[in-house]
């Protein structure tokens, strides 16, 4: 079995290296000629261009699109959607919109091409710890894809057992990865994981910054330390936070300007068309807008409104 690759970031060449260490071969394509270069170097199938690509596979292929969602996703899979055959298998591995992934599905079923829309969880850690996948589409294609998935998955060693889970339970989601539904159903499961993930690092950074304000001396790095070991809120995001605090206590490297890349944006909308209520949620995309704000309007009016009510005067 072999893999395309269309998109060789940080994402896409790990996924093609991960898959190297299990044997899988890949057949890659990027703008970038250098990340061609780099791992046709490391032993996978260099493309000329997408079409290349899909000449060099043997039918039945699979070819993952692991690029920025938008216009570069999408013209990806228009392109793909002329060149592949009935049987073949599109992949969707970035952080699309669910939407889209439904749409797209449609598309690529009437030209006889199953669609896999997998929300790709792991970031740069993942060749090494193995990548959490949130898959949507047909069932017979992601049954027929198992052994890439369960050789990017990070494996059962990565948690302990669950008390009670049913032995006779899917077993893949111990592995790792879970086929979440239809298409779309993958990348709403990796919206709603993207956008919890923006509440618990909200609510970490403010406890940080309380223990920070309250005083001077307290030990932050060596709190978080101590957090890791035992503690309820012992986390891998904990563990790249105390990291983070090791190497400079401070965090002075860092301007505090975050971005957002889309999810926590479309699971706030979905959870008003929901009717679903999710303040944290929503309080931590709106905590990442206001990061990118230097003195906004809104802060120069409550002043403003302060000193006209009650003489308080903005301190010096």
């Amino acid at each position: 079995m072999r893999l395309g690759m269309i998109g060789l970031g940080r994402m896409g060449a790990n996924l093609v290296r991960r898959l190297a260490k299990a044997g899988i071969g890949a057949v890659v394509w990027d703008r970038d000629p250098a990340a061609v270069a780099a791992l046709a170097a490391e032993g996978a199938e260099a493309a000329t261009d997408v079409a290349d690509l899909v000449k060099r596979l043997a039918p039945p292929r699979a070819v993952w699109v692991m690029l920025p969602a938008g216009d570069a996703t999408e013209g990806a899979l228009a392109e793909l959607a002329t060149l592949l055959s009935p049987g073949d298998v599109a992949i969707d591995g970035g952080n699309g919109m669910w939407k889209d992934a439904e749409r797209r599905g449609a598309m690529l079923r009437g030209k006889g091409v199953d669609f896999l829309d997998i929300g790709t969880s792991g970031g740069v850690w993942g060749l090494a710890r193995g990548y959490c996948l949130m898959i949507g589409g047909p069932a017979e294609a992601v049954a027929r894809l198992d052994p890439i998935f369960r050789a990017l998955a990070p494996g059962e060693i990565a948690a302990s057992p669950t008390p009670g889970r049913d032995a006779g339970a899917d077993p893949r989601p111990p592995q790792g990865y879970v086929h979440c539904g239809p298409n779309g159903a993958g990348h709403f499961t990796k919206m709603v994981h993207n956008a919890i993930e923006y509440g618990m690092m909200q609510a970490m950074a403010e406890g940080l910054e309380l223990l920070h304000a309250h005083d001077a001396q307290l030990p932050v790095p060596d709190i978080t330390e101590a957090w890791r070991r035992g503690s309820v809120v012992a986390s891998w995001l904990l563990d790249l936070t105390a990291q983070a605090l090791a190497h400079d206590g401070e965090l002075s490297g860092f301007t505090g300007r975050v971005g957002d890349s889309g999810e926590g944006r479309w699971a706030v909308q979905a959870a008003i068309e929901s009717a679903v209520p999710a303040p944290v949620l929503s309080a931590a995309l709106y905590a990442r807008f206001r990061s990118r704000q230097d003195g906004p309007f809104a802060d120069r009016a409550l002043s403003a409104m302060r000193n006209a009510f009650g003489g308080h005067l903005e301190p010096k």
